[in-house]
């Protein structure tokens, strides 16, 4: 089995079993991020507390691709700070998630971080 497969098989299984699936009642950060072309929809809540992401959800609707990197990136942001995560960018994030993919199926894989990093601007700003 390649590595492309092994990272597939473990985005179908995030998306079969997700991690982090709900809401958070007291959220400090909220947003939801639809993709037009393809429908898909993540909604995600942060709690922050001492300066780190305390808690995360996500719930949404869509493919494998964006529900399964959803439930990985609700999983790597926990313990971190608003700053790291948001110096997270694109190339790093597909890189993390270890799949070949085209520009439409990109488009689906960075939704969860373009929400993550809208979330963290709103709580910015309140």
């Amino acid at each position: 089995m390649s590595e492309q497969d092994i990272n597939a098989e473990i985005i179908l299984d995030h998306y079969r079993n997700p991690h982090n699936y709900g809401k958070i009642a007291n959220a400090t950060g909220s947003v939801t991020e639809y993709n037009p072309v393809c429908g898909d929809t993540v909604h995600i809540d942060i709690l922050e507390k001492d300066g780190k992401i305390e808690e995360i959800m996500f719930m949404g609707r869509g493919c494998s691709i964006s529900q399964g990197s959803a439930s990985m990136l609700t999983d790597f942001v926990k313990g971190k700070s608003p700053e790291e995560i948001m110096k997270v960018g694109d190339e790093e994030y597909l890189h993390m998630l270890g799949l070949e993919l085209g520009p439409a199926r990109e488009k689906c894989a960075l939704l969860p971080l373009n929400a993550m990093h809208k979330a963290l601007q709103e709580r910015i700003r309140k």
